[in-house]
């Protein structure tokens, strides 16, 4: 198993697979929260705003899995058990398919093989989503620990997504941290800002 990109989220039906082009896969975002990881990693004073030049270079597969590696050590176990969830949860469709009572027989052996072309795709997608909150949780946690106060970054949609990510992984958390998410421009740049309701101690800013 191993980390890579597939693609947005397939919707199959016995009339063909089709693309959801708003649910990319999750894989597209794993160079974001990495940048935020190594960024964020490091001793803080308080008051203190640190700046970071946010890097543009996308990581290699093997990289990004090494780096996802040292904040989630249990990366290997996490990604063997998805397999065995989305492989239950293909078997399952692939039943439902064959008792499916409204579909003549052609189109549950239509139905099924579409299920079956799509499943390399649905696992590695499924492995990616897993992954990915492994680290948003990471990140989160991070920002609890250190009590940062604040992430500024540009308002790209890549980064936009991981912070919203983020502000949910605190919400869950077990005493909920509010947050906030407000874009803001500076010096002609558009910008998003996730303010985190914590004891403060420091900033960071990505450009």
């Amino acid at each position: 198993m191993e980390l890579k990109y597939v693609g947005p989220k397939p919707i199959i039906s016995h009339t063909g697979i089709e693309f959801d082009n708003n649910k990319e896969d999750k894989y597209v975002y794993l160079n974001i929260v990495v940048q935020l990881l190594k960024a964020l990693d490091h001793d803080y004073f308080e008051d203190r705003t640190y700046n970071y030049q946010a890097q543009t270079q996308r990581l290699s597969p093997d990289e990004l899995y090494n780096e996802l590696k040292k904040q989630c050590p249990n990366i290997k176990a996490l990604m063997e058990q998805e397999n065995h969830n989305i492989e239950e949860e293909i078997e399952h469709n692939l039943q439902r398919a064959e008792e499916n009572s409204v579909l003549n027989e052609e189109n549950r052996e239509v139905l099924q093989s579409n299920i079956n072309i799509m499943h390399d795709y649905l696992v590695q997608r499924s492995i990616n989503k897993t992954i990915y909150y492994c680290a948003i949780d990471a990140l989160a946690e991070l920002l609890k620990k250190d009590h940062i106060d604040h992430v500024i970054t540009p308002m790209f949609q890549t980064f936009s997504h991981v912070l919203h990510s983020v502000q949910g992984s605190l919400k869950k958390q077990k005493s909920p941290i509010d947050t906030s998410l407000d874009v803001f421009e500076k010096n002609g740049k558009l910008l998003v800002k996730l303010q985190v309701i914590n004891t403060k101690k420091g900033g960071s800013f990505l450009s």
